[in-house]
């Protein structure tokens, strides 16, 4: 579950790469499993690209987003409503992965222990897991809840990055400053990928680059 070198950071901004990036996303991509427990997870397949972050993060909208799709993943104002791990298949060449929330306080125990459970069975015993993008929202930052899930994925050694969302609604200032404490923070694990991305949904802010990044774990076309 971990990579080899990581490029520089340069290599995934230049216009092919962006390109290759662009093109990849603009593929058919739809939804083919659901699991709501570790034994019905699907077989091994494509590369896989999870996304996991807080409830309310932002992970349906930055799915759609990622795709050009206005409803490939479905976004809630309910948070911790998603309870399954969903399964996209991105043209046979990767598989994107949205887990279920972290961090809802008002759901039952019980569904916290089961949703915890899935997840981290999941992460820990998934052999084509390439990357997981950890979304954290700009406005906020690290809370305890990311660095408890940062620690479990630096013992499982699944690589991570991260993404902040909702940068539109940060002020550049502040979003500067959350981007280099998160910079910061992230160096005390060893397997979290060292280029921190400001996304925004809305108005399109970041997605080029992250396209670029995990179009170079695909596999070739």
């Amino acid at each position: 579950m971990t990579e080899g070198p990581f490029l520089e950071s340069s290599d995934y901004e230049t216009e092919a790469a962006l390109e290759t990036g662009r093109k990849l996303f603009a593929q058919e991509c739809k939804f083919f499993w659901a699991a709501a427990n570790h034994k019905g997870l699907p077989p091994p397949g494509p590369p896989e690209i999870a996304f996991a972050g807080r409830s309310n993060v932002g992970k349906s909208s930055l799915l759609n987003a990622l795709t050009g799709r206005k409803a490939l993943a479905r976004s809630s104002q309910t948070p911790g409503r998603t309870q399954e791990v969903n399964f996209f298949n991105l043209s046979d060449r990767m598989t994107l992965v949205d887990l279920p929330g972290y961090g809802y306080a008002k759901a039952p125990k019980t569904k916290i222990a089961a949703w915890t459970k899935l997840v981290f069975s999941y992460l820990q015993g998934r052999a084509q897991l390439a990357r997981l993008c950890l979304l954290i929202d700009s406005r906020h930052g690290l809370k305890e809840s990311d660095r408890e899930v940062m620690a479990m994925l630096d013992r499982a050694a699944v690589t991570f990055q991260i993404v902040l969302t909702k940068a539109d609604r940060t002020t550049g200032a502040d979003l500067e400053r959350v981007i280099n404490a998160v910079q910061g923070a992230s160096i005390a694990y060893t397997s979290a990928y060292p280029v921190v991305i400001a996304t925004s949904s809305d108005t399109g802010l970041g997605i080029a680059q992250l396209r670029s990044y995990l179009a170079g774990l695909a596999l070739p076309s």
